[in-house]
């Protein structure tokens, strides 16, 4: 905001009263109006009201709209390339080089712009085992975007530490700033450029969040592996025998609806890292998807919905009565809610677990063909890790439409990795090896027919297949092997139909079944020669045999 009028703000007073002494100075800005350094939820509720970002809505919610876009710009991502840093870096689609003098150039025009404007300031932390965590601060220049991340990391926790806290890395969020191409030499007027010797992120033209919470898992992504320190795009929740279940998987998928079980406790929805001690979650808060979410079978979730201090992006709401519609997907099907992990009732406080008994590969399978459960052995796991398959739901990216897009996200979160597939999955397949973690593949989608003609698995049958697997059932059952893809299928689980673990009996014509099954495979194939070359004998043979 550029308050050229002077006009007091309701935080004002309190702007600097938890200021970090490592101020913004040292990170080269000058002439700011006003810092609004560490504000707590209630100020900056009443920072969003008075700046007219968004509205409150019934039984507290603060509803947003993030403007022209709704979704990741993931085209739009650059990674500076130099010297240091260049050879770990994976370069290709997901990560495209950035020259150090136009980022330099980039960070000056920032800088000019933020003069004489507010701005938000939040010192937190990724990581909540200590020996694993990154200080980090979001600036921002909307009040909102400061309850995002005050939301969705962990903060410090007294004066005095507010006072000490020393950024490793900081991301500038600017919706309002727009690149120039032709000078900095970006895609479009929309940039999300990373530099890691010089420890700074640059969000611009984008009013979407995700922005700050997916470009500090990058940054998570790239730093993490290098201290053996396995980075995982997954859920995590832990049962009453303290056996830790991992959920691998993109957005749509049902990572996070799959790990907000009552019977069990969320460690977290989203983020995750692998140390010798266990699992630890990056964040401390949830950013679900929320179209469409229902009370009945969302239950946690959806009570997360109607509390104050949840953001909710781009949800439709009565302006009279400020009831919100879930199911209104008029704004973008990609609507979500962020509120912080402790309003889930089971939630772990440490944020933490042991190393896990169970990982489970989340896919949704449009084709309608994969079985909605496998157990893998520890090489088909790498196998399926690092082909990422799922189909894209509700646009989570920009350009998808609202039919499913099949796709191949690397280690199920490919625009976040930034060392090569090999990196990660080398670190997966040594912690399976030495922990003995049984590993899934849990498919969420359709059965008897493709999108469009089959429908999609319901959600109390997924559940009862993830419960048989989590408490051990599935380990008395007879299993039967897969003809194309090898893996072992449960002939039978309790409460679900027989039919419903065997698709091919749900289509009404098994050769069009297997026709579109071996398509299917054909595509695995073709999508894993690229990563051939630095993966072992035993995974590449670990896939579909044709």
């Amino acid at each position: 905001m550029n308050n050229i009028l002077d006009i007091k703000s309701p935080a004002e007073a309190q702007a600097a009263d938890l200021k970090s002494d490592y101020g913004l100075d040292y990170q080269g800005f000058h002439n700011l109006n006003r810092v609004y350094w560490n504000l707590p939820v209630e100020s900056l509720y009443e920072e969003v009201i008075f700046r007219n970002e968004g509205k409150i809505t019934f039984q507290g919610p603060v509803a947003v709209n993030t403007g022209k876009y709704t979704a990741r710009a993931a085209e739009d991502k650059v990674i500076v390339r130099e010297t240091s840093t260049e050879g770990h870096i994976w370069w290709g689609q997901y990560n495209r080089p950035y020259s150090e003098e136009k980022f330099n150039d980039l960070f000056n025009r920032i800088q000019g712009f933020l003069q004489g404007r507010d701005v938000f300031v939040q010192d937190c932390y990724a990581g909540a085992d200590p020996t694993s965590r990154l200080p980090i601060r979001i600036v921002t220049e909307k009040a909102w975007h400061s309850l995002f991340a005050r939301n969705m990391f962990l903060t410090p926790q007294s004066s005095e530490e507010y006072r000490r806290h020393v950024p490793e890395f900081t991301v500038i969020s600017v919706p309002t700033f727009k690149a120039f191409p032709p000078v900095d030499g970006t895609a479009g007027q929309t940039v999300i450029a990373i530099n890691f010797p010089q420890k700074l992120c640059i969000v611009g033209n984008s009013g979407y969040a995700g922005e700050i919470k997916k470009s500090i898992f990058t940054i998570m992504n790239f730093l993490l592996p290098l201290d053996g320190v396995m980075p995982m795009h997954c859920s995590a929740n832990i049962g009453a025998q303290g056996d830790v279940a991992l959920f691998f998987g993109l957005s749509g998928t049902g990572k996070t609806t799959l790990s907000a079980d009552p019977r069990r406790r969320l460690i977290g929805d989203d983020e995750h890292g692998w140390n010798d001690e266990g699992v630890f979650n990056f964040e401390a808060g949830c950013y679900a998807k929320v179209i469409a979410l229902s009370p009945g079978a969302e239950p946690q979730i959806y009570a997360c919905t109607q509390r104050f201090g949840t953001i909710l992006e781009n949800v439709v709401f009565d302006p009279l009565t400020r009831k919100t519609d879930l199911d209104d997907d008029t704004i973008t099907e990609n609507t979500r809610a962020s509120y912080p992990l402790e309003y889930i009732e089971n939630a772990v406080p440490e944020m933490a677990g042991g190393h896990p008994r169970n990982i489970i590969l989340l896919t949704c399978d449009a084709s309608g063909v994969m079985p909605p459960i496998a157990r893998l052995t520890p090489d088909q796991a790498l196998y399926h890790f690092i082909s990422g398959y799922t189909a894209k739901v509700g646009a989570t990216e920009l350009g998808l439409g609202e039919e499913p897009e099949i796709t191949f996200s690397t280690c199920f979160g490919g625009p976040f990795m930034v060392h090569h597939p090999s990196v990660y999955a080398d670190l997966l397949k040594r912690k399976i090896l030495r922990y003995g973690v049984n590993c899934w593949l849990l498919n969420t989608g359709w059965i008897g027919g493709p999108y469009g003609i089959g429908k999609r698995i319901s959600i109390h049958y997924t559940r009862s297949i993830l419960n048989a697997a989590l408490n051990g059932d599935l380990a008395e059952v007879e299993y039967q092997t897969d003809p194309v893809f090898g893996f072992q299928v449960p002939k039978s689980c309790p409460e679900v139909p027989d039919s419903i673990l065997e698709p091919a009996s749900a289509w009404p014509d098994r050769d069009k079944y297997f026709k579109k099954y071996r398509a299917l495979a054909s595509r695995f194939v073709d999508n894993f020669k690229k990563f051939e070359e630095n993966v072992p004998p035993e995974v590449k043979v670990a896939g579909p045999r044709i």
